[in-house]
């Protein structure tokens, strides 16, 4: 696919950067090899391949979510800066 130094510059100013005119060069050339070896990969037969999240096979590795003792609020809250009875006391950030 054919990339225009125009599409480079409207890519550029999507993305709120500014480059030069070898920047813009060097991005064309490069945006071009990406979209032909996209377009390879296109031409691909892919019928009867199952789509895959991770070319691994992956398991869920968490423990299992079970009720545990924890640290009395008083320790948990022992070396706040500020804190209520029970809560970490925080400047306010939304008005």
């Amino acid at each position: 696919m054919k990339i225009s130094t125009e599409m480079v510059e409207y890519i550029a100013h999507l993305a709120r950067i500014e480059l030069s005119e070898d920047d813009t060069e060097t991005f064309r050339i490069q945006l071009e090899a990406i979209l032909d070896y996209i377009d390879k990969l296109n031409q691909l037969d892919t019928t009867g391949v199952e789509p895959m999240v991770h070319t691994l096979d992956l398991r869920n590795v968490f423990r299992a979510d079970e009720v545990r003792p924890s640290l009395p609020p008083g320790a948990s809250l022992a070396n706040a800066p500020e804190h209520t009875e029970d809560s970490y006391k925080v400047p306010a950030v939304i008005d």
